[in-house]
Protein backbone atom coordinates (compact mmCIF):
# COMPACT_ATOMS: atom_id res chain seq x y z
CA UNK A 1 0.00 0.00 0.00
CA UNK A 2 2.73 2.52 0.80
CA UNK A 3 4.63 3.15 -2.40
CA UNK A 4 7.04 5.83 -1.25
CA UNK A 5 8.05 7.83 1.79
CA UNK A 6 10.41 10.75 2.22
CA UNK A 7 13.13 11.28 4.81
CA UNK A 8 15.22 14.36 5.67
CA UNK A 9 19.01 13.87 5.74
CA UNK A 10 22.22 15.90 5.77
CA UNK A 11 23.62 14.45 2.53
CA UNK A 12 20.85 13.31 0.15
CA UNK A 13 23.13 12.04 -2.61
CA UNK A 14 25.30 9.94 -0.29
CA UNK A 15 22.35 8.53 1.65
CA UNK A 16 20.58 7.67 -1.62
CA UNK A 17 23.60 5.78 -2.89
CA UNK A 18 23.90 3.82 0.37
CA UNK A 19 20.18 3.00 0.50
CA UNK A 20 20.22 1.86 -3.13
CA UNK A 21 23.04 -0.50 -2.16
CA UNK A 22 21.13 -1.74 0.92
CA UNK A 23 17.86 -2.18 -0.95
CA UNK A 24 19.30 -3.40 -4.23
CA UNK A 25 17.77 -0.65 -6.33
CA UNK A 26 18.22 2.54 -8.35
CA UNK A 27 19.12 5.99 -7.05
CA UNK A 28 19.36 9.33 -8.78
CA UNK A 29 18.37 12.97 -8.55
CA UNK A 30 14.66 13.41 -7.86
CA UNK A 31 12.82 14.99 -10.77
CA UNK A 32 10.37 17.08 -8.80
CA UNK A 33 9.75 20.35 -7.02
CA UNK A 34 12.24 19.90 -4.17
CA UNK A 35 15.74 21.29 -4.80
CA UNK A 36 18.61 18.93 -4.06
CA UNK A 37 16.38 15.90 -3.48
CA UNK A 38 17.34 12.38 -4.51
CA UNK A 39 15.26 9.22 -4.84
CA UNK A 40 15.80 5.48 -4.35
CA UNK A 41 13.56 2.94 -6.11
CA UNK A 42 13.57 -0.72 -5.19
CA UNK A 43 12.90 -1.75 -8.81
CA UNK A 44 9.85 -3.81 -7.86
CA UNK A 45 6.47 -4.11 -9.56
CA UNK A 46 4.77 -1.36 -7.53
CA UNK A 47 7.20 1.58 -7.54
CA UNK A 48 8.45 1.27 -3.95
CA UNK A 49 10.74 4.16 -3.18
CA UNK A 50 12.23 6.60 -0.72
CA UNK A 51 12.57 10.28 -1.57
CA UNK A 52 15.63 11.77 0.14
CA UNK A 53 15.34 15.48 1.00
CA UNK A 54 17.82 17.95 2.42
CA UNK A 55 17.58 18.14 6.20
CA UNK A 56 16.24 21.71 6.05
CA UNK A 57 13.27 20.79 3.84
CA UNK A 58 9.82 21.56 5.21
CA UNK A 59 6.66 20.45 3.46
CA UNK A 60 3.75 22.83 3.69
CA UNK A 61 0.11 22.42 2.65
CA UNK A 62 0.22 25.80 0.90
CA UNK A 63 -2.79 28.07 0.55
CA UNK A 64 -6.28 27.43 -0.78
CA UNK A 65 -5.15 28.87 -4.15
CA UNK A 66 -2.28 26.39 -4.57
CA UNK A 67 -2.79 23.34 -6.71
CA UNK A 68 -0.62 21.40 -4.23
CA UNK A 69 1.59 22.05 -1.24
CA UNK A 70 5.14 23.20 -1.51
CA UNK A 71 8.56 22.74 0.02
CA UNK A 72 10.68 25.41 1.61
CA UNK A 73 13.92 25.44 3.54
CA UNK A 74 13.67 25.92 7.30
CA UNK A 75 15.64 25.11 10.43
CA UNK A 76 17.12 21.60 10.36
CA UNK A 77 15.17 19.09 12.44
CA UNK A 78 16.84 16.96 15.09
CA UNK A 79 15.60 13.43 15.56
CA UNK A 80 12.33 12.70 13.81
CA UNK A 81 9.24 10.72 14.86
CA UNK A 82 9.25 8.62 11.72
CA UNK A 83 10.34 5.16 10.71
CA UNK A 84 9.55 2.65 8.01
CA UNK A 85 9.99 -1.09 7.68
CA UNK A 86 11.36 -2.03 4.26
CA UNK A 87 12.36 -5.37 2.80
CA UNK A 88 15.51 -6.04 0.86
CA UNK A 89 17.04 -8.75 -1.28
CA UNK A 90 20.52 -8.29 0.21
CA UNK A 91 21.63 -10.63 2.98
CA UNK A 92 22.23 -10.01 6.67
CA UNK A 93 26.00 -9.76 6.29
CA UNK A 94 25.60 -7.03 3.66
CA UNK A 95 23.33 -4.98 5.93
CA UNK A 96 25.83 -5.27 8.78
CA UNK A 97 28.81 -4.48 6.53
CA UNK A 98 27.18 -1.37 5.04
CA UNK A 99 26.00 -0.10 8.43
CA UNK A 100 29.50 -0.52 9.89
CA UNK A 101 31.14 1.14 6.87
CA UNK A 102 28.84 4.16 7.14
CA UNK A 103 29.12 4.43 10.93
CA UNK A 104 25.32 4.17 11.16
CA UNK A 105 24.00 2.38 14.24
CA UNK A 106 22.90 -0.98 12.86
CA UNK A 107 21.56 -3.70 15.13
CA UNK A 108 19.61 -6.91 14.84
CA UNK A 109 16.44 -7.23 16.96
CA UNK A 110 13.46 -9.47 17.54
CA UNK A 111 10.14 -7.67 17.96
CA UNK A 112 7.16 -8.71 20.08
CA UNK A 113 5.57 -8.02 23.43
CA UNK A 114 7.77 -8.82 26.43
CA UNK A 115 9.86 -11.92 25.79
CA UNK A 116 7.72 -13.11 22.86
CA UNK A 117 9.71 -13.08 19.61
CA UNK A 118 7.30 -12.53 16.73
CA UNK A 119 9.60 -11.32 13.95
CA UNK A 120 13.14 -10.07 13.47
CA UNK A 121 14.61 -7.05 11.75
CA UNK A 122 17.61 -4.79 11.53
CA UNK A 123 17.43 -1.25 12.85
CA UNK A 124 19.51 0.92 10.53
CA UNK A 125 19.76 4.52 11.74
CA UNK A 126 20.40 6.59 8.61
CA UNK A 127 22.96 9.26 9.53
CA UNK A 128 22.22 8.12 13.13
CA UNK A 129 18.99 10.19 12.97
CA UNK A 130 16.30 8.45 10.90
CA UNK A 131 15.22 4.88 11.62
CA UNK A 132 14.73 2.36 8.84
CA UNK A 133 13.82 -1.16 9.90
CA UNK A 134 15.11 -3.55 7.29
CA UNK A 135 14.03 -7.16 6.83
CA UNK A 136 15.75 -9.68 4.59
CA UNK A 137 13.80 -12.16 2.48
CA UNK A 138 14.15 -14.85 5.16
CA UNK A 139 12.73 -12.48 7.83
CA UNK A 140 9.73 -11.24 5.86
CA UNK A 141 7.34 -14.20 6.28
CA UNK A 142 7.22 -13.87 10.09
CA UNK A 143 6.42 -10.16 9.78
CA UNK A 144 3.67 -10.78 7.22
CA UNK A 145 2.14 -13.42 9.53
CA UNK A 146 1.37 -10.80 12.18
CA UNK A 147 0.90 -7.64 10.09
CA UNK A 148 -2.84 -7.99 9.55
CA UNK A 149 -6.09 -7.40 11.40
CA UNK A 150 -6.91 -10.99 12.46
CA UNK A 151 -3.39 -11.60 13.82
CA UNK A 152 -3.39 -8.29 15.70
CA UNK A 153 -6.82 -9.01 17.21
CA UNK A 154 -5.59 -12.45 18.34
CA UNK A 155 -2.50 -10.88 19.98
CA UNK A 156 -4.66 -8.32 21.77
CA UNK A 157 -7.05 -11.04 22.97
CA UNK A 158 -4.13 -12.97 24.49
CA UNK A 159 -3.09 -9.87 26.46
CA UNK A 160 -6.54 -9.84 28.11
Amino acid sequence: MIHHVSIPVRDPEHVSRVLAELLGGYCGPFIGPIPGAWVVYQEDQVGSGIEIYKLETELSPGSADDEHGFAKMGEPAGLVAFHALVSTKVDRATIERIGAREGWRTRHFWRGPGTVKLFELYEVWVENRVLLEIVTEDMLAKYVEIANGPAQRALLAKRG
